[in-house]
């Protein structure tokens, strides 16, 4: 996947509507007009369709003709390829994690450890004899 691929990816997944978008056609193939009317309350059918063309620029999201029905598919390898891209970033969390858990672990050891007391031998503390 090109740079220029990822960052179309990474684009269109930032809004909150096309990640709704993507949630219900992840249960299966369903038409535009059906995929934009929980939408439509909120925005014009202009809108939705503007937010399902930058699915569609990005790979995540097929449509094809049937007489004049327009069935929209998810294509999940922009995903994978996504989540690919994040999997070197995510070891690399993970590892400073379990660094930080091993150190807060010898942090916590010496705090739970009993402080020894001073010899108060031969000292009066200020009382008189």
């Amino acid at each position: 996947m090109t740079n220029d691929q990822l960052s179309q990816t990474f684009h269109a997944l930032s809004d909150p509507t096309r990640r709704a978008m993507l949630a219900r056609l992840s249960q299966g193939e369903i038409n535009v007009s059906d995929l934009a009317k929980p939408f439509l309350k909120d925005m014009s059918l202009p809108a939705v369709t503007k937010h399902l063309k930058v699915l569609e620029n990005a790979g995540l999201v097929t449509k094809s003709k049937d007489a004049q029905y327009r069935p929209c598919k998810l294509n999940g390898t922009p995903l994978k390829d996504a989540n690919d891209w994040m999997e070197t970033y995510r070891q690399y969390w993970e590892d400073s994690l379990d660094r930080l858990g091993e150190y807060l672990k010898t942090v916590t050891a010496k705090e739970k450890e009993p402080k020894k007391k001073k010899s108060t031998k031969g000292k009066n503390h200020g009382r008189k004899k």
